[in-house]
């Protein structure tokens, strides 16, 4: 913006400045988008500054001007990547909020794209399997808009707490045979446990250890792996369980993009191999997981 917007002004400047406001849902009386700055654009002017910690001055200048671009940007209107001077703006808070209930930590969304969303939007796109770049491009946009209904009106600076658990919903293990895969050594430390703590939880769980061609019958087959020697099929959902975080989201995320694949792959934690508290918690949290998708219906298997 060269000059600042002043009380009294007309033009297509004051009509753009008018539309922003108007879509942040300010209210500009009767004659709305005139091109004329005064009266209620004024005071919608100045309610924005106040809101938003600027000088309550009426004027649009730069910074008022920079701070209206940036909160009516929404998530799409543009590629959203790590650059220097960072990214800014509503759309990057919203991604971070979404980022952040579907299990992939961005921290408190500040509306700045730095190296931790960077690192999430990653870690998203892994997860549902799409290229991993972390670029917020189109593909990336439509899968976060997907699954709107499990992040909406949900606290943006937290996992999502979904309301299933293996104690709680173990009996949707019944409802779907379940084939797990161990690739390497920590995949079969975590398997073995899954498959037991699944029977332990419920009884009748169809569940089972098998190699690949046997998988291949079953309704959903897991692969799991330690992250150093696994090798996804491109396209193919690959979901990252640690020690600290639980799964929900990601296993919801995935199963909700996995179209018509019965596959998805599971990282375990490397300390899996030397330690068997994080091996089991590696199994709850990836029976947390299934336990969520199987409650909530989604995914290719559930019918």
């Amino acid at each position: 913006m060269l000059d600042p917007i002043v009380q009294g002004d007309r033009g297509p400047a004051v009509e753009d400045v008018q539309k922003r406001l108007l879509a942040l849902g300010f209210d500009l009386g009767p004659t709305g988008i005139d091109g004329v700055f005064f009266g209620a654009t004024l005071a919608a002017v100045r309610q924005f500054q106040r809101e938003h910690g600027l000088s309550e001055d009426g004027t649009v200048g730069d910074e008022t001007w920079a701070a209206l671009v940036d909160a009516t940007f929404r998530l799409g209107d543009r590629l959203l990547y790590l650059r220097y001077p960072y990214l800014h703006g509503a759309d990057v808070s919203l991604l971070q909020g979404a980022l952040n209930v579907l299990g992939f930590a961005c921290g408190r969304p500040d509306g700045i794209f730095g190296a931790f969303t960077e690192r999430a939007v990653g870690e998203f796109q892994s997860n549902v399997g799409l290229p991993h770049d972390g670029i917020s491009g189109p593909e990336t946009v439509r899968a976060i808009e997907r699954l709107r209904h499990v992040w909406q009106d949900k606290d943006p600076s937290a996992p999502v707490n979904l309301l299933v658990a293996p104690a709680r919903a173990a009996e949707v293990l019944r409802t779907v045979e379940i084939g797990i895969v161990c690739i390497d050594e920590r995949g079969h430390l975590v398997g073995e446990r899954l498959a037991n703590l699944a029977i332990a939880t419920e009884p009748e769980a169809r569940v089972r250890l098998c190699d690949t061609p046997q998988a291949a019958l079953c309704e959903l087959a897991l692969f799991i792996a330690g992250a150093q020697v696994l090798d996804a099929p491109e396209g193919v959902p690959v979901i990252r369980v640690n020690e600290s975080e639980g799964a929900e989201g990601r296993f919801v995320a995935a199963f909700a993009a996995a179209g018509s694949g019965n596959g998805v792959y599971v990282i375990v934690p490397d300390e899996v191999a030397g330690d068997e508290r994080v091996a089991q918690s590696a199994a709850v949290h990836t029976l947390d997981g299934m336990c969520a998708v199987l409650s909530a219906g989604i995914g290719p298997v559930v019918r």
